[in-house]
């Protein structure tokens, strides 16, 4: 796809591959980058797909940038500039999946949060640097992060200014594997693979069903009532049990 200016973006037919394009200043988050990924967002609720979002050469995303940054004040704060698209990005219809190498920080790490799902290379680091900044992590991780990976972790990196290696953020489970770099693409789309082979509306309802706060068990009914009528439950399970029978027999 061509017009974007900070961002690239594959559409295939089954998912959308975006890579944080900003060479010249490690993939900072930008405020046309913010209004490019929100373009991206309005494609993905107007035609659902997975999503895969990477970095370009080597970064997920050094941050935000601090230029940009420090010319906001209290008003720009209160718009929510950064944390009203990473959560748009969480809504997202379909699962979403970060592949993450280098540098995740501020706000790069925040947007890789708000995807269900995170894979690494061996190189990724997670980390927040705002309160050396005289700021604080608004975007998401002072909630988001602790749901990740639980309250101590993450205080030890929003408070102590630790970083979590690739290691350390699969041992928590931030990450769901760590991958040589050169092939880091590669099992991200092995794993979009994966979940297209699942039913799309089974995939789009599990996700509403886990994001919804304390709606259960009356959430997981009602999602559970709408899969049980469609045609896409009724065809695989009769695969399901023929497959079985063949085996049997």
């Amino acid at each position: 796809m061509s017009g974007y200016r900070t961002l690239v973006v594959e559409e295939r037919a089954d998912r959308v591959v975006v890579t944080l394009h900003r060479p010249d200043a490690r993939n900072a988050i930008s405020g046309l980058m913010i209004e490019e990924l929100h373009e991206v967002c309005a494609l993905l609720e107007r035609e659902p797909r997975l999503l895969l979002l990477t970095g370009h050469g080597g970064v997920f995303a050094g941050g935000a940038d601090i230029a940009e940054l420090l010319r906001r004040g209290r008003d720009e704060a209160l718009q929510g500039i950064n944390s009203r698209l990473f959560e748009r990005v969480r809504r997202l219809p379909m699962p979403t999946v970060a592949a993450v190498d280098g540098w995740a920080l501020g706000g790069g790490a925040e947007l890789a949060y708000a995807c269900d799902l995170r894979i690494a290379a061996p190189q990724a680091v997670f980390g927040h640097p705002e309160p050396g900044l005289g700021i604080l992590a608004a975007a998401g991780a002072c909630w988001r992060l602790p749901e990740l990976v639980g309250e101590s972790i993450a205080k030890q990196v929003l408070l102590a200014g630790r970083n979590l290696d690739a290691a350390a953020a699969l041992a928590c489970g931030l990450v769901i594997d760590v991958v040589p770099a050169e092939r880091l693409l590669e099992e991200a789309h092995a794993l979009l693979d994966r979940m297209a082979r699942s039913s799309a509306t089974a995939l789009r309802l599990t996700k509403l069903v886990v994001d919804s706060p304390g709606a259960h068990p009356v959430a997981d009914d009602l999602a559970q009532a709408v899969l049980f009528e469609g045609r896409d439950k009724r065809d695989r399970m009769t695969r399901f049990l023929e497959k079985r029978k063949g085996d049997r027999s």
